[in-house]
């Protein structure tokens, strides 16, 4: 097999420009124009086919409006292809920032007042178009197609779902996904693989109550929309205490209650937004029957009235005959003695939308060490030799696999 890793590091230091390029300028949400065009400019320099990806429907922009998001109209993915026919592949690398003001003094800190990739997007971003450089130098080597997705969207939790729709995952079919992501706190050049369910599932509720307003010296002629929210707060978390089997792993979390403006007068409406935390796909579906319907007999039972805005992303899935299939080509590039498996994540992910469709795989790469400020973090900073590792992962993950199911 091609010793790929020394062959990408003759484009290491472009892998680092690209990075520090799209670390200067961070961009958030759905819509990343300057993002998407950087990267259309360079998948053109190394002539690869790509086209814009991800439509939102009005329906999916008034709901991220009314969760309190900012309006965005468009979706600004990239859809690219190395080599032709079946199998495909594809490798994917989310692009979007945090709304974070960056504590870290470097020459390319964030230009943008407020905003920071304290995810490591940008590196996923580099990376990706580092390994997208040696996949078109070997493209008459490849027994298929690479399909390239770099997604917005992943913080909002649905980026990646709205490039799925817009038939990301076609024309070439893909028939299997593998993804990265960087671990900042985790020893630099270390890669982490955890067969079976990797991330949470995360399920959002915004509850709008609308109640009757009065004065607190009547509160028999009003409705109270903050003691049905409190009352809200209280159900919501005592279910999951009931019907979540105590062997699992399922949170309940409230992150805000609004409601009220002055100490004389029973509000009208309140809006209590919570979200749940779960692995097990069984008690995951039972509770999200149950929340709405804790919801109902809530604010039914005190004669008020609401709307639900809700959001769910699935858990990430990643699947052990294809981890079996790709870890050689992994363990080539990392080395047996880096090669470990620190367990289940405790955040969301939406690549793991893509894994609801093929099998996958989503891998951690140590670009620092234990200590270290984590993701999300202002104070968040890489190791950047290790960035060429992640892009070797993804060619030679992709060559590896493609010749595999020939042999098949």
């Amino acid at each position: 097999m091609l010793n790929l890793f020394e062959e990408i590091k003759k484009y290491e230091a472009q892998i680092i420009e690209d990075r520090r390029y799209l670390h200067q300028y961070p961009e958030l949400g759905f819509d990343l124009p300057n993002t998407q065009k950087y990267i259309q400019k360079r998948l053109d320099e190394m002539g690869i086919q790509h086209k814009a990806c991800g439509v939102l429907t009005e329906e999916t922009i008034e709901k991220y409006q009314r969760a309190g998001f900012p309006k965005q109209e468009k979706c600004t993915g990239v859809v690219a292809t190395i080599g032709q026919g079946s199998p495909c592949i594809l490798l994917r690398a989310d692009m979007d920032a945090l709304p974070i003001q960056e504590e870290v003094e470097t020459a390319f800190k964030s230009t943008k007042e407020g905003m920071m990739h304290a995810c490591g997007h940008d590196s996923h971003v580099a990376m990706l178009l580092g390994a997208a450089q040696l996949l078109k130098d070997h493209e008459d080597e490849l027994k298929g197609t690479v399909k390239l997705f770099f997604q917005p969207g992943e913080e909002w939790g649905y980026g990646s779902k709205l490039m799925i729709d817009d038939g990301a995952l076609e024309n070439p079919k893909v028939d299997a996904a593998f993804g990265i992501h960087i671990m900042p706190d985790q020893e630099a050049g270390t890669l982490s693989v955890t067969e079976g369910t990797l991330t949470q599932a995360m399920d959002t509720y915004i509850v709008d109550i609308e109640g009757y307003g009065g004065h607190s010296s009547q509160p028999h002629k009003t409705i109270d929309a903050n003691m049905i929210m409190n009352q809200l707060y209280t159900s919501l978390n005592l279910l999951i205490t009931r019907e979540a089997p105590p062997n699992q792993e399922v949170t309940f979390s409230v992150g805000a209650m609004n409601g009220g403006t002055v100490t004389n007068v029973i509000p009208e409406k309140a809006v209590l937004s919570g979200n749940m935390r779960s692995y097990h796909e069984e008690t995951r579906n039972h509770l999200c029957q149950r929340i709405p319907e804790m919801i109902d007999h809530v604010v039914k039972a005190w004669r008020g009235k609401y709307s639900i805005t809700e959001f769910h992303t699935p858990t990430t899935y990643n699947d052990p005959t294809f981890i079996e299939t790709i870890m050689p080509y992994m363990t080539q590039v990392m080395g047996q003695e880096n090669m470990t498996d620190t367990g289940v994540m405790s955040g969301s992910e939406d690549f793991s939308y893509i894994s609801q469709h093929v099998p996958s795989a989503f891998v951690v790469l140590g670009t620092g060490k234990e200590g270290r400020a984590p993701v999300h973090n202002p104070h968040m900073e890489q190791n950047e030799d290790i960035f060429k590792y992640g892009a070797a992962l993804h060619a030679n993950v992709a060559l590896g696999w493609l010749a595999s199911q020939k042999k098949l």
